[in-house]
């Protein structure tokens, strides 16, 4: 556990792939013990100012920091000394940073600050729900299974059980977290673990099966694939991206997941843009952006995160906005999309946009999924090319 945690914040290696190495190296390692380590290390990383602070740790003293998880989750400390924390004094001074939001919601101030100014009341509530544990979703492969023939086969073969979501027509949700990776249903492309917040975003495009679909930032191609189903293979989706191994690991899942409408294209310089103008009937942008819709599941980001790198990022957003709506056909929908909670990535990098492009682009609808509402924060804007 201490060494996971050196990795990711004296290393700086994001928290998943240092899980994920760790695992790897320990292949006999049962399911619960597996289940603990990730779990722990996640929490402790989630609340890694708010420990340090009752603890009064060293940055780098992640004993401490593994003792006072412990103690925040009612676990007896063992007897060794790196971890000797006194019970009495922890909750004392928990009950008394109860007022200091930054300390108490464990994240940086100068987060805390910016979130505050753009959501002004709303971040309280906001905040505390980035602090939850994220959800496991799965989205079903429409292509190759039925929700309710996958639900029953997790159920009747694998002891998985689900809950069908009502708004989100392909999702199903894990009662039970657990690694899912390894189950046939899996690697016959029945499924895709994708959160409910991104299972809104395809769907959003109003795509219909036979036309020509641009996903210019596709990246692993989560929601690309997702594309590939609602268009029922029929058609043909150009997936773009700036980072090569990003498409070829897309490859891999569409394969896997039977899509065959898929078509994969480096974005090597402003020419792959231009090759494309004009041609597609509905375009995705799901841009970079800040990622803090998704700090449940990637709680280390807030502690890699800095302000110039958000400001940098927007003006992406705005470059891409204005360089990739060349591929639209006149007439054709395209969706700007992010994972963050930021009005300034959100309504008004859309405004802002509009406000320039007024006569070639309108807006015809755009929504916010809050972390509050139970799962990761997304913005979605469909504008349509006159």
């Amino acid at each position: 556990m201490v060494q996971l945690l050196e990795s990711i914040f004296i290393e700086k290696k994001y928290a998943d792939k240092a899980i994920e190495k760790l695992l790897k190296q320990n292949p006999k390692w049962g399911a619960r013990d597996r289940r603990f380590i990730a779990e722990t290390t996640y929490d402790i990383v989630r609340w890694y100012r708010l420990f340090g602070y009752l603890t009064d740790a060293a940055e780098d003293d992640f004993w401490k920091l593994l003792g006072a998880w412990c103690l925040w989750n009612k676990v007896r400390l063992p007897d060794w000394p790196e971890m000797k924390l006194n019970e009495r004094d922890f909750f004392k001074t928990y009950e008394e940073i109860q007022k200091d939001r930054k300390v108490k919601e464990s994240i940086p101030d100068w987060l805390d600050e910016l979130g505050a100014t753009e959501l002004g009341k709303r971040w309280d509530t906001e905040l505390h729900a980035l602090n939850e544990q994220a959800q496991v979703v799965l989205r079903v492969n429409t292509l190759k299974v039925s929700r309710i023939e996958l639900q029953r086969q997790l159920a009747e073969g694998e002891n998985i059980f689900t809950d069908a979501l009502r708004d989100f027509p392909d999702a199903l949700l894990l009662k039970l977290r657990q690694n899912i990776f390894t189950r046939q249903q899996f690697k016959d492309g029945l499924f895709e673990v994708q959160d409910a917040g991104s299972q809104m975003i395809a769907p959003f495009l109003r795509v219909e099966p036979g036309m020509r679909v641009v996903d210019a930032c596709a990246g692993g191609g989560g929601k690309t694939l997702h594309l590939a189903a609602l268009l029922e293979n029929k058609g043909r989706i150009i997936a773009m991206d700036t980072e090569e191994w990003k498409l070829n690991e897309l490859k891999k899942r569409a394969r896997r997941a039977g899509a065959s409408n898929i078509e994969t294209r480096v974005i090597e310089s402003s020419k792959t843009i231009k090759r494309q103008e004009k041609s597609a009937d509905r375009l995705l942008l799901d841009v970079p952006c800040s990622g803090l819709g998704v700090l449940k599941r990637n709680p280390d980001a807030k502690w890699k995160l800095a302000l110039d790198f958000i400001e940098k990022v927007k003006v992406t957003q705005q470059k891409i906005l204005n360089e990739y709506s060349v591929m639209l056909k006149p007439g054709g929908l395209m969706v700007y999309s992010t994972c963050s909670v930021l009005p300034s990535e959100n309504e008004k990098q859309v405004e802002k946009f509009l406000s320039e492009r007024k006569a070639e682009f309108q807006l015809i609808e755009q929504k916010t999924l809050l972390p509050s509402e139970g799962f990761d924060g997304f913005f979605m804007a469909l504008i349509k090319k006159s």
